[in-house]
């Protein structure tokens, strides 16, 4: 009886534990915001120089190694040929020789071709699939770039150095395309040293693309020179004035010997594009077909004297390999800065150009790509270049395209294809001599055809409308204009796009999912559903003095708009607003000093400001400037699950 008394005594004692322990179960848990650790202020300063400049971590072989074998690793970075030519074998060299001998055959014909988009002698594109390569081949890190002079860069190039010089003064635009050659290797080698690579991909994919277009139109309409026989031709480079030249020629310029041998070629050049693109193991055809075209033009003009009928021939390359043209550059006078500025534009697109093909094909065959050593290689090769008779070289996207499919292991394929140009300048150059120039620029439109990605504009398209104006504005500048307008104009946009996405950042309304304790953007979700007396809003850029005044405004016009829409629903009026801001990775003084006068402002309102889930650089920075403490530390909550929580005890139980 004694025991039955007891447990009904303590029974109402038992059912209000169970209460309480069924409610604790029901609140959720808040957790506090921590806050980092605290660090020298040196050592910060330090890790963020580290992260910004040696994110690769460049230094990590040579961590507890001798001092021996650091210098070994450190010769082998600067040489990577040293590091892998110790596992190189008689089968990678098979393929490099089959890949060397086949982009050859495509690189003499397009050098001679795109030497005279420069506006140089041919040798001098020969020249520069000569030494350049050697010196990539030593010091590059890509298995598959073959290097040499490009259509965009020879075309830029020739440009800017028209505009400074007549190239009928051939010895002064000579020395002016040495002089951009050197400062476009220093540019290319300063960046890698200094680590500022990054810089190149200020550069939109875009605007590449747009860029790459209206280049490849411009080279195309500039070779109807050779391709119609005109004679006389203007000298500007977009369309109207292009069109206009070749009209004006149309009654007595025109050659219609030229125009066969023109037309012939290219047709064959193209079928022969189609059949490579088309069967794989065809890769081989569109690369012999420009040397197989050059061989037979020249021995039908040779045989039948065509040139006597008016068909305008190369006529004379120089023979031999590269004289020494240290002497000829200018490290004084009134082209040293002209020679500066030409060379830092054609270096940038350059190794822009270089970086893009680089990158395709290492992820292709899954291998890392070092951006910085790729930079310091192709700017000594253009260094060294320059005092070796050589103008700007890059990587080749056809060529590149051709040694990949040819089975190449190594850059020992470009060291092939410099073997090859080498024994062509110094014993077949003077065959040359009746080589058509319709023929020439029938290998330059079929090569530069490519370069025109319409995919590539049409996905742009749907993906980004902004990236499409950039893409466009680059293309019609080009065109329509000049190479460099063109250029400026995609550089312009590109960087326009990154100050609108600075200065004005996303916001976002959120509401909570149903059945869930996880709140996402409204227009996102319409099933989310906002909580009553409260808005939930997400700041979705760091926050800097570009943009805290427009975000603090965005955030005032969100609490304006919804109020005026509960007062015409008759519901109670927002008693706290809630500021996301997990996707907030920074902010400055400035948006301290924005974030502070939104405080007041929601005070003057009697709106509480909440803040949910800042990161440990915001949160240091808030406790550190005393704004946290002004908000009140419990205002500042981990998620936004917690911040609602807290605000209403008395919610439902979460589900």
């Amino acid at each position: 009886m004694s025991r039955l008394v007891h447990s009904r005594d303590e029974e109402p004692e038992r059912r209000e534990m169970d209460i309480r322990s069924s409610s604790s179960h029901r609140q959720p848990q808040v957790h506090k915001v921590g806050l980092p650790p605290k660090q020298n202020i040196f050592e910060e300063f330090k890790a963020t120089l580290k992260e910004t400049f040696f994110s690769d971590d460049p230094f990590r072989p040579f961590k507890d190694q001798p001092g021996s074998k650091k210098f070994i690793l450190g010769v082998q970075a600067i040489f990577p040929i040293l590091e892998w030519g110790r596992s190189y074998n008689l089968t990678k060299f098979r393929g490099d020789l089959i890949a060397g001998l086949t982009i050859a055959s495509l690189c003499i014909p397009q050098d001679i071709g795109y030497a005279k988009l420069a506006h140089l002698a041919p040798q001098y594109g020969l020249y520069s699939s000569f030494v350049p390569p050697l010196i990539y081949a030593f010091m590059g890190s890509s298995r598959d770039i073959a290097i040499g002079p490009v259509a965009v860069v020879s075309l830029l190039l020739g440009t800017l150095l028209q505009n400074e010089i007549d190239p009928v003064n051939t010895e002064e635009y000579l020395r002016l395309a040495f002089t951009a050659t050197f400062f476009a290797g220093i540019t290319q080698v300063t960046l890698g040293v200094l680590r500022l690579g990054f810089l190149i991909d200020f550069l939109s994919h875009a605007a590449i693309v747009g860029f790459m277009g209206g280049a490849a139109i411009t080279i195309t309409l500039q070779q109807l020179k050779g391709l119609l026989g005109i004679q006389k031709f203007t000298t500007k480079s977009d369309i109207i004035s292009v069109m206009k030249s070749v009209f004006r020629a149309a009654h007595h310029g025109w050659n219609w010997q030229t125009i066969v041998i023109g037309l012939s070629f290219l047709a064959f050049l193209l079928v022969a594009k189609y059949i490579g693109k088309k069967h794989k193991k065809f890769f081989w055809l569109p690369a012999i077909a420009p040397l197989i075209s050059v061989v037979l033009s020249t021995f039908f003009v040779f045989i039948t004297r065509a040139d006597k009928q008016g068909v305008q021939i190369v006529k004379h390359i120089e023979k031999g390999i590269n004289p020494p043209s240290l002497n000829q550059i200018y490290f004084t006078g009134q082209y040293l800065g002209k020679g500066f500025r030409i060379g830092v534009v054609a270096g940038m697109v350059a190794l822009t150009e270089a970086t893009a093909i680089g990158r395709t094909f290492a992820a292709m065959k899954d291998y890392q790509l070092d951006g910085n050593k790729e930079m310091v290689a192709l700017g000594t090769m253009n260094v060294i270049g320059s005092m070796t008779s050589c103008y700007v070289a890059t990587g080749s996207f056809s060529r590149s395209a051709v040694n990949y499919m040819a089975g190449c292991h190594t850059s020992v394929s470009n060291i092939i294809m410099s073997i090859i140009v080498f024994l062509t300048l110094e014993f077949i150059t003077p065959l040359f001599k009746y080589t058509p120039n319709a023929i020439l620029a029938a290998i330059i439109i079929s090569a530069v055809i490519g370069l025109m990605d319409i995919d590539a504009v049409i996905l742009i398209w749907k993906i980004d409308k902004f990236d499409f104006i950039a893409c466009m504005g680059a293309f019609f500048g080009v065109v329509f204009i000049s190479v460099e307008i063109g250029l400026l104009i995609a550089v312009s946009i590109s960087f326009a796009k990154i100050l609108l996405q600075v200065t004005r950042p996303r916001t976002a309304l959120l509401g909570k999912l149903p059945g869930t304790t996880v709140y996402r953007n409204a227009l996102q979700y319409p099933e989310a559903t906002k909580i009553p007396g409260v808005l939930i809003v997400r700041v979705d850029s760091a926050i800097y003095f570009s943009n805290s005044n427009y975000i603090r405004e965005r955030i005032l016009r969100w609490l304006i708009d919804e109020e005026e829409q509960l007062k015409k629903l008759c519901e109670p009026q927002i008693q706290y607003l809630i500021v996301e801001m997990s996707p907030v990775t920074d902010i400055d003084t400035s948006g301290i000093h924005d974030l502070e006068e939104l405080y007041k402002s929601l005070l003057k309102k009697d709106v509480q400001l909440i803040l949910a889930n800042p990161g440990p650089v915001v949160i240091d920075k808030l406790h550190a400037s005393g704004l946290a403490s002004k908000i009140g530390e419990d205002r500042i909550f981990l998620t936004v699950a917690d911040a609602v929580a807290t605000c209403f005890p008395k919610l439902p139980p979460q589900v």
